[in-house]
């Protein structure tokens, strides 16, 4: 049965390849079928039975992939020499046709995929092709607000209205309205409609009967899902296509359940679509038991709602009543908080007080009051296994921002606005029906496949002593990240993983990570403990030679961080798992991997949590920052998001670069700008530098950062320029040409810093050098390189004898040659290139020893007849041995 999408995509089909024909297989819908009492003669249709077999060519097949969906013209399929081509938009689709070639892209409408070909390839359309195409977009993706509908939808359809679609004849079939038919129906519909509520979804369903099949029932049974105010919804139809045959049993369904998928529903009984949008037809005896299987699977398959012990943030930071409006709206400045909840000295929530309350009390002028004057009293509360539908429902009903979690009247934790909203889209981005990529197989299974299994066991290991102390633990961050993204093409070596503890909700809670740390060393003796700081941050470390390698693993309870001004050190405190993903850097490192069961969960572990996008930005190869002040706060965060991009080969994000470039503008990193903790950014600034130069991407870094200016953050007058990359080429290959690994501490990073350091004078230069604690000898290297600079650019801008080439470069080590050397103009260069290759190393002809076996002894002269054997030697003047000696009896009797 055509619908919009099929016709727009055939209409595609035959601009693209002059001289096709369209041919629908069977019926069409009853808006397409309206259309085309209109529009018939518009489109180079043919009916199947005028079709001379004989002259087939070529069939192209369109929004669909199996036989049985073609009719009699599924027959065509089986003539020799016809080439086949599918094109679909239908994934979690199985074909059972042999194409010759296959197109199946992850957009919201087949015509989609026409529509690129039909712009890039100019092709003229006609203003019916363009508004059957624009029909055939706008029914399948919901005029975009399918989840299925996808940014390229958007730019055809765009196209199409550019081009000149008619937006009137849009308008009138895309919403047809209901049929003589259906809206007889409709009454039965309603009466019969059974409906349960099954963990916090309305489901609802019905089975009529009809003696002939009547069309437009999908159109039923969108309108029958907002009737009902249902969140999923069964519309069955019972009819005979023939007198005598069996019945035939239609079943449409209609979700907005992000996480089920009716088209895997309905595939078990042959049926298929999209996921919140599929349907089935089959010929049955007993059409009463197929539809109550199916409504049985689907109640069995709805998925388990998050329940608010899930969602909360705990623990609760709180306030006394007696506490001054004041110091409520610091704390909430300080933490980003919308409100604060309210207790007694007994620790009993006496109420919750808002940032709107606050904003009213200041108005007035009362911020020396207390807050139990503005606090709302008494408080909605919700207990730790109220569902997320429930919560909703409860925010909505009483406009409410935050729902504190209570049991046996201590407070848990609060559920807020921003945990539903960041759960909503967590619930949907990892879905976000990209079943093509890296995601499509399921997070435990990735667990399973990409990790050696001695990693696999420690991770096991972990979560089983975390379970054991009812604990959550997730595996966060760039392990995360670097788990997505491998493939077996391209397995990743992990160096460390990084695990977070939450719901801990005892009052030992800053020595959770080193518990954990000590539980999971007894399992693994040989290796070395480390626990830091106030909040008991641990590692556990392998050393070589062992069966993890050099390997280490972090234990840490789950924190958020406020930066008292631009470029401090944070201040940290406890906090939940989403926001310790929140104080991170960027979305893709903002990922984590939940290993220990849920009390509901049937399998252990395997659940993602993206509160921001990183999946889809890991797909999109893009680096996008989570916070428009979180380069301000943190300005080691610009080479971070400089490193990731040359590493994976990401882009910036435009509002990201925005961002970024916005901070290096605002002048906060100026040197002038007085911030006690400047030492410690610095080093911390030296460290980013050594990371991103140790990389083997390291030149395309250097593009990246020329692009932001990030070096002003070291100091306003660095600047990467052209000339600058330049001496940095050069330098490299000169130090892998010259230096060996062993040769000394300097190292790429060092080169590259240094000659970036070389650009300012010699005073700010050495004073930079010390701040970022650059090694001693660097230090002295850069010291002493505007004299050995000039040195060079005086004396070996000229053709010289080598011995002349050896003396002027007398006392400058070979790094510090290589950096003089990139500054050098070519031909002085090329005599550098010379010392460093063949004259430095040069071996005079006789040494001391050989003075004295032939009668010399020493004193004053014996210095200057070494330095003439040396300079003779250099200049190739002593062929051997002897006629050095000659030479030196001669000159030195």
């Amino acid at each position: 049965t055509a619908d919009f999408d099929a016709l727009g995509a055939a209409v595609g089909v035959a601009r693209l390849n002059p001289g096709t024909r369209i041919v629908l297989c069977g019926g069409a819908h009853p808006a397409v079928k309206s259309f085309l009492a209109l529009y018939r003669d518009e489109f180079p249709l043919i009916e199947r039975r005028s079709v001379t077999e004989s002259l087939i060519r070529k069939i192209t097949i369109v929004d669909a992939q199996k036989r049985e969906q073609l009719g009699l013209a599924a027959e065509w399929l089986d003539l020799p020499d016809v080439k086949v081509e599918i094109w679909d938009h239908h994934l979690s689709q199985e074909t059972d046709i042999d194409p010759t070639d296959i197109h199946l892209e992850e957009v919201g409408a087949t015509t989609t995929l026409m529509v690129e070909r039909c712009k890039s390839e100019k092709i003229a359309i006609s203003v019916a092709d363009l508004t059957v195409m624009a029909l055939g977009i706008h029914v399948d993706t919901g005029s975009l607000t399918y989840e299925n509908a996808t940014h390229r939808d958007a730019k055809a359809l765009a196209w199409l209205m550019d081009q000149g679609a008619n937006q009137k004849a849009i308008a009138t079939y895309i919403e047809p309205g209901f049929s003589e038919e259906l809206q007889a129906l409709l009454g039965d519909v309603l009466q019969q409609l059974q409906t349960e509520t099954i963990q916090g979804s309305r489901i609802a369903w019905v089975q009529i009967q009809s003696p002939e099949y009547v069309p437009g029932l999908s159109s039923l049974a969108s309108q029958l899902l907002i009737l009902s105010e249902s969140d999923v919804c069964l519309l069955g139809h019972v009819y005979h296509s023939k007198s005598g045959s069996p019945q035939r049993l239609t079943i449409i369904g209609r979700s907005r359940i992000d996480d089920l998928d009716l088209s895997e529903i309905l595939g078990q009984w042959g049926g298929g679509g999209h996921t919140h949008a599929a349907a089935l037809t089959l010929k049955t005896e007993e059409p009463s038991t197929v539809m109550k299987e199916i409504v049985d699977q689907l109640k069995l398959t709805l998925p388990t709602p998050p329940i608010a012990k899930d969602l909360m943030s705990s623990p609760v930071r709180t306030i006394r009543p007696d506490s001054t409006i004041n110091q409520a709206r610091r704390i909430l400045l300080r933490y980003g908080h919308s409100g604060l909840s309210v207790v007694n000295e007994k620790d009993r929530l006496v109420g919750v007080i808002s940032r709107r309350d606050l904003d009213i009390a200041l108005h007035h002028g009362f911020g020396h009051a207390p807050v139990k004057g503005y606090m709302t009293s008494p408080v909605q509360t919700i207990e730790p296994s109220t569902s997320l539908p429930e919560i909703e429902e409860l925010m909505v009903r009483y406009d409410i921002g935050r729902l504190p979690v209570l049991q046996n009247e201590m407070l848990l934790g609060i559920v807020t606005r921003t945990d539903i909203l960041r759960q909503i889209h967590q619930l949907k981005s990892p879905k976000h029906s990209r079943q093509t990529d890296q995601v499509s197989t399921s997070i435990q299974q990735r667990l399973e496949q990409a990790l050696p299994d001695h990693y696999y066991q420690l991770l096991k290991t972990a979560a089983a002593e975390a379970e054991e102390r009812h604990w959550q633990l997730y595996l966060v961050g760039g392990a995360v990240r670097d788990l997505l993204l491998s493939t077996a093409q391209k397995p990743v070596v992990f160096k460390e993983f990084d695990l977070v503890v939450d719901g801990v909700l005892n009052t030992d809670i800053e020595s959770v990570g080193g518990e954990l740390a000590q539980a999971v060393q007894s399992h693994y003796p040989e290796t070395l403990l480390q626990i830091y700081g106030q909040f008991q941050t641990a590692s556990l470390i392998w050393h070589q030679p062992s069966s993890m390698g050099a390997f280490s693993v972090d234990f840490a309870t789950a924190r958020s961080e406020f930066y008292p001004y631009p470029a401090a050190n944070p201040e940290v405190s406890i906090s939940s798992v989403r926001q310790d993903l929140y104080r991170r850097d960027f979305t893709i490192n903002a990922l984590a991997i939940r290993l220990t069961s849920k009390p509901q969960d049937i399998q252990t572990g395997g659940e993602l949590l993206d509160f921001f996008g990183g999946v889809d930005d890991l797909k999109d190869k893009q680096i996008r920052v989570l916070h428009p002040n979180s380069f301000i706060e943190d300005p080691t965060r610009i080479f971070r998001a400089i490193r990731f991009a040359s590493r994976l080969g990401f882009e910036l994000g435009e509002q990201t670069l925005y961002y970024l470039q916005n901070a290096i503008a605002s002048g906060i990193y100026h040197p002038a700008k007085p911030q006690a903790d400047r030492p410690a950014l610095q080093s911390r600034l030296r460290n980013e530098l050594k990371y991103i130069f140790q990389e083997s991407h390291w030149k395309n870094a250097l593009n990246l950062i020329e692009q932001t200016g990030a070096l002003s953050c070291l100091h306003p007058d660095l600047k990467l320029t052209a000339k600058v990359k330049r001496q940095i080429a050069i330098a490299a290959s000169w130090q892998a040409a010259f230096l060996k690994p062993e040769e000394g501490e300097l190292t790429r990073w060092l080169m590259v810093v240094q000659l970036i350091l070389t650009q300012l004078p010699a005073e700010p230069r050495e004073k930079l050098a010390a701040q970022l604690h650059l090694p001693e000898k660097v230090q002295e290297r850069l010291h002493k390189f505007d004299a050995s600079s000039q040195q060079c650019k005086k004396h070996l801008n000229q053709k010289l004898k080598p011995s002349q080439i050896v003396k002027t470069l007398k006392g400058i080590d070979s790094e510090l040659s290589i950096l003089c050397a990139a500054h050098a103009s070519l031909l002085s260069r090329q005599n550098l290139w010379h010392y460093l290759q063949t004259w430095k190393d040069i071996t005079p002809a006789l040494n001391g020893n050989d003075l004295i076996k032939l009668g010399y002894k020493p004193g004053k002269d014996f210095r200057t007849i070494l330095e003439f054997v040396l300079e003779s030697t250099l200049d190739g003047q002593f062929p051997d041995q002897q006629t050095a000696i000659s030479m030196v009896m001669k000159k030195f009797p």
